[in-house]
């Protein structure tokens, strides 16, 4: 029974080569694989070739709308889940991502004391990944944010009653070619990634 489903979210990159989002979405697909306790599934935006995406077998692909709003990227993963108790969802776009840093989301939703939502922001403005309790509390449905706005977390935590919202440790992401400098090369993991750049 999946307690807890981390969906992938890709999103279009028009500043990163076609092959680095690829190598990038091959990793975060692994270290989503790598988090224990959770199963993965794989968001991408309508008009997407899923049949390219490096995924396991077995693993459901869910359709949201260019830009969707967090809950409406919580809402596609949550209905591959139906015994799920949390879902999160990562950005494709980085390929560094410490899986515990998942874990702190999740953790921060059991509390105590316990919150509704828990988000990872991006150094750059936007969110690297968010979680969340099911049932979606109403604030958390009605929250109109999504992963690439700048003022993601400001939204949220206008929108957040008192203790709703854990905000975790930020994270890069890489939205253009150049922000592959903030790669760290000491970190385990992100082989595809470290392949492509040579």
């Amino acid at each position: 029974m999946t307690q807890r489903r981390v969906g992938v979210l890709v999103a279009s990159a028009p500043a990163v080569p076609e092959e680095l989002r690829q190598a990038m979405l091959s990793d975060v697909i692994d270290l989503v694989a790598d988090t224990p306790h959770v199963d993965s599934a794989l968001v991408v935006p309508s008009g997407y070739d899923a049949g390219a995406a490096p995924i396991w077998p077995g693993t459901p692909v869910v359709v949201v709308p260019e830009a969707a709003r967090v809950v409406t990227a919580f809402q596609a993963v949550a209905a591959t889940a139906p015994d799920a108790v949390a879902v999160a969802v990562v950005v494709a776009d980085v390929p560094d991502l410490p899986t515990l840093l998942i874990g702190k989301l999740f953790s921060a939703l059991a509390g105590p004391p316990s919150a509704a939502l828990a988000v990872s922001p991006a150094e750059a403005g936007g969110l690297v990944a968010a979680a969340a309790t099911l049932p979606l509390a109403a604030w958390v449905q009605a929250a109109t944010t999504g992963f690439n706005d700048a003022d993601a977390l400001d939204d949220l935590r206008r929108a957040a009653p008192p203790r709703a919202l854990s905000v975790g440790p930020g994270w890069h992401r890489i939205r253009e070619a150049g922000d592959t400098a903030r790669l760290d090369p000491e970190l385990e993991g992100w082989e595809a990634t470290r392949s492509y750049l040579g």
